[in-house]
């Protein structure tokens, strides 16, 4: 058995996640610790993911910013569990995407990895996306393969959702290896929308969107966008969905309320998952839901109702808190990493073949 700590900022740009993980036989999440992400930090970040002047030395100051802070929740964490860092085998970072372009070879993921190294004393894995990529991949979505370790049922076909900033899936069977993709838009929409109408972060339980109605003209219009009429391998960002691509299909609009667009957003959401996973996989017995999604009671019930025949529960039904497994997968990439064995999955991604990913930054 070995301990490990996963860290993780997603595209929603709220905090950190950090867990600390024992692996051996077992996947086991021992604490966790989260940081709210700096205002003047999130918003430098949300600028390095458009072009702009001087981004060379804006993301390199940004990513040492980043680096402090993760090294920060590191040592508070293992100062309230008395550990010394020596105790932990490595830290898997995943680092902030600022860009993510698979189609045109590259992929951006920043955090500065020596410094946390350097920081905590411990070794420290990153780099996860670009060795996919550098196969032909998508790099994205990474957890299917932990998502399998974690949630592998013998009878049941399973589907794991994490819904963040984006959605994505994991299709679990007994029959076929494991396969994934980006549905689209998580969060990322919603979030954007009620922060520039109300100064909110974001939609407590959906209850702003639940206070609306559907658009259904733009709720047509946004389900146009090719991304939706294409299939996995297959991932997206912030390059394709954001504030002024909605704002674009709200100017086709004669008139609308603020709420009815959060209420469209909403159903976007829902319908291009339960869409993707019905392509996909036609008879789902249970679909386990992460991420800060699983929190959204309004998209849960949506999702229930769109999907009768199938079980929708938070992974918490399963014994992981929702809001903890994308920590813990970068835990066991690193671990995998270090232990030379293969987290892409070819069927998920599209790269020529199983390889071995991360980069190693020893203490």
């Amino acid at each position: 058995m070995a301990l490990y700590i996963g860290v993780m900022s997603g595209t929603s740009l709220d905090g950190m996640d950090i867990a600390l993980v024992e692996l051996g036989a077992s996947i086991t999440l021992l604490a966790t610790h989260y940081i709210p992400m700096p205002e003047g930090l999130r918003s430098d970040l949300l600028q390095l993911c458009a072009s702009g002047p001087d981004e060379v030395a804006r993301s390199a100051i940004a990513e040492n910013h980043w680096a402090r802070l993760a090294a920060q929740g590191v040592n508070d964490l293992l100062a309230q569990q008395e550990l010394a860092p020596e105790r932990i085998r490595a830290i898997g970072s995943h680092g902030q995407t600022i860009r993510h372009e698979p189609a045109q070879g590259w992929t951006v993921q920043i955090g500065n990895p020596a410094l946390l190294a350097e920081l905590t004393g411990i070794s420290v894995v990153s780099d996860f996306r670009r060795r996919d990529v550098a196969a032909g991949g998508q790099g994205a979505p990474l957890v299917p393969a932990f998502h399998e370790a974690l949630f592998t049922h013998n009878t049941a076909n399973r589907a794991v959702l994490n819904i963040g900033g984006f959605s994505n899936l994991s299709l679990i069977t007994t029959e076929n290896p494991v396969a994934g993709f980006d549905c689209g838009p998580g969060n990322v929409l919603l979030d954007a929308w009620i922060q520039e109408e109300r100064g909110e972060l974001y939609d407590r339980s959906g209850q702003w969107a639940a206070s609306g109605n559907v658009e259904p003209l733009l709720l047509e219009a946004l389900l146009r966008d090719p991304f939706f009429q294409t299939q996995g391998p297959k991932s997206t960002g912030r390059e394709v969905f954001n504030l002024k691509w909605l704002q674009h299909h709200l100017l086709a609009l004669p008139t609308f309320t603020a709420e009815n667009v959060q209420a469209t957003l909403l159903e976007l959401t829902a319908l291009t998952i339960v869409q993707s996973l019905q392509t996909a996989q036609s008879c789902t017995d249970e679909l386990l839901v992460c991420g800060g999604g699983a929190h959204n009671a309004a998209l849960m019930a949506r999702l229930k109702q769109l999907l009768p025949n199938t079980q929708v529960n938070s992974t918490e039904a399963r014994g992981v808190d929702p809001d903890w497994v994308e920590a813990m997968a970068f835990a066991w990439l690193a671990h995998c990493c270090l232990e030379n064995i293969p987290t892409n999955r070819p069927s998920v991604t599209g790269a020529r073949g199983l390889r071995v990913l991360g980069a190693i930054y020893p203490a």
